[in-house]
């Protein structure tokens, strides 16, 4: 990424530490997670424009609190404190952090005292999301308070001349007015160029392909959604028929998506596509078998055996050294940042790939999040339907039927789940709402009342939930004549259906699929 101006986010332990690094990358600065353990040489190594200091759950007091890095300061690189980071700065400059009995948790009103650079055009009265015990009683030597609060007189500080600033409050969460304003305004300061552009970012990673694969051959296993398809679109863009993509059509997706990856993608991207129907062979080993782990074990197991066939026929044509894998950034941070060239990460496509399979990982969106990856598909001309595509568990419908896996049942779920999106679709929802599981409880029956007959079907759950990362997640509030229309539909049309319930439940305590 040598290319682009890096920002530097020192992670002290926050839940929001990706949720800053996306918020610069918003302002088309790219960003990087660092653990606060990292020393500062390391830091240094990788050239920042400028450095974060993230909030995180200690007090600066605790036993055992991530103290900054030894030196930061003395780098000369602009640097920005939030909460934790903000009182970890103070601290380790001269100044005084007060354990003063009285915290501000949630939205609170704040008063811009001197706008400075980081409040410069900003309203002197603006409400700020806040979530800390600890306060900075007194800034350190030299820096001027921009801000406070009822509870808190110092809620931001900064040196102008050293480049240093901070904030107690979260400027990365929606529920801070201005926050983003404020992040530009640091950026903007510290000489970050907005250079971090989907243009840019699909040249750069076509190029990094062309450089790492050479004249080899590469893979990839197509899943149908859209990490799978923009990393393969990226690679082929970069080596061409050298990359030959294998879909499994393992009989559990939903309505369509078959003959969309086959037909769509293909016209898209012109790739090279090895397409195997092996539905019969999942449904057969999935018979009698009601456990949702040992589902998933199973699906996994066969979509090896078969990724494994396809593997052996492609190299009779000669030697495949690459595997490419539609790694995510936040997959990259939660592993703890790992090189990505060891072993097939376990979770990745259908309950992952062996170990022993000897390719080299081609990884080519390891930095980017969700959404970029989204916009990167766009830039790549992929079909909308796919770049916007919910988010679809590699087992597929075989975890969203409660119950033993059957055709029959397949058939059931595939109808209500196409009824489902159709609707959210129809009334605009698509880009609001994260993911929307439909879930057959195939093992259930209840009463109800068809064509004036009495009736003894299956209910199906709707799922909506809207997110950011799906790291958590809030059920979505779905216009009630959307969910008539949806239930009147899924009720008159599938008729082994005969009720519809919604699931309103957050994550946590829910996860978003139920199996």
């Amino acid at each position: 990424m040598s290319e682009f101006d890096t920002v530097l986010v020192v992670d002290f332990g926050a839940q929001y530490a990706q949720l800053i690094a996306r918020r610069v990358r918003e302002c088309h600065v790219y960003s990087e997670i660092v653990p606060s353990t990292m020393p500062v040489e390391e830091m240094m190594a990788k050239n920042p424009k400028a450095i974060i200091l993230s909030g995180g759950p200690s007090s600066v007091y605790a036993e055992g609190a991530p103290p900054v890095p030894h030196g930061l300061f003395s780098t000369g690189v602009p640097t920005f404190g939030i909460c934790y980071g903000f009182q970890a700065m103070a601290q380790a400059l001269g100044g005084e952090v007060a354990r003063t009995g009285v915290a501000e948790y949630g939205g609170t009103a704040l008063e811009v005292l001197d706008e400075g650079v980081i409040f410069a055009g900003l309203p002197a009265s603006q409400t700020v999301w806040m979530s800390h015990g600890d306060s900075v009683a007194a800034a350190p030597e030299g820096f001027a308070v921009t801000a406070s609060t009822r509870e808190t007189p110092v809620a931001a500080f900064e040196h102008v001349e050293r480049g240093l600033y901070g904030v107690q409050f979260h400027p990365e969460v929606l529920h801070s007015e201005h926050g983003q304003a404020v992040l530009k305004h640091f950026l903007d300061a510290a000489g970050c160029r907005p250079s971090w552009t989907m243009l840019n970012i699909v040249e750069d990673s076509v190029e990094a392909v062309r450089r790492q694969v050479g004249d080899g051959r590469a893979i990839c296993a197509l899943s149908g959604g859209v990490d799978s398809a923009v990393a393969a679109a990226i690679v082929q863009r970069a080596i061409g028929e050298r990359l030959t993509c294998v879909f499994v059509d393992h009989g559990l997706l939903r309505k369509g998506e078959a003959e969309q990856v086959e037909r769509d993608f293909v016209a898209a991207t012109g790739v090279k596509l090895r397409v195997v129907d092996a539905s019969e062979r999942f449904i057969k080993a999935l018979e009698g078998v009601t456990d949702p782990e040992e589902k998933r074990k199973i699906i996994g197991r066969e979509f090896i055996r078969v990724f494994e066939d396809e593997q052996r026929a492609i190299m009779a044509d000669g030697p495949v050294e690459f595997l490419v894998q539609g790694t995510l950034y936040p997959d990259v941070v939660e592993s703890g940042g790992g090189t990505g060239t060891a072993n097939i990460k376990s979770h990745h496509n259908v309950g992952g790939l062996p170990e022993d399979l000897q390719f080299k990982l081609v990884e080519p969106l390891r930095a980017l999040f969700k959404d970029e990856v989204r916009r990167a598909g766009e830039e790549l001309g992929l079909p909308a339907a796919m770049v916007w595509r919910q988010p679809f568990p590699g087992p597929g419908l075989g975890i969203r039927i409660v119950g033993e896996v059957t055709r029959d049942r397949l058939a059931i779920l595939r109808e209500a789940d196409a009824i489902a999106r159709e609707e959210l679709s129809r009334a605009g929802l698509d880009r609001q709402i994260w993911q929307c599981p439909v879930v057959l409880l195939a093992d259930v029956r209840s009463v109800g009342v068809q064509g004036d007959g009495r009736t003894y079907g299956h209910p199906v759950v709707l799922r909506p939930v809207t997110s950011e990362d799906a790291m958590t997640a809030d059920w979505a509030r779905v216009p009630y004549d959307v969910l008539s229309r949806i239930s009147t539909r899924i009720t008159n049309e599938v008729r082994e259906i005969n009720r519809v319930v919604l699931d309103v439940t957050s994550k946590p305590p829910g996860t978003i699929e139920w199996e």
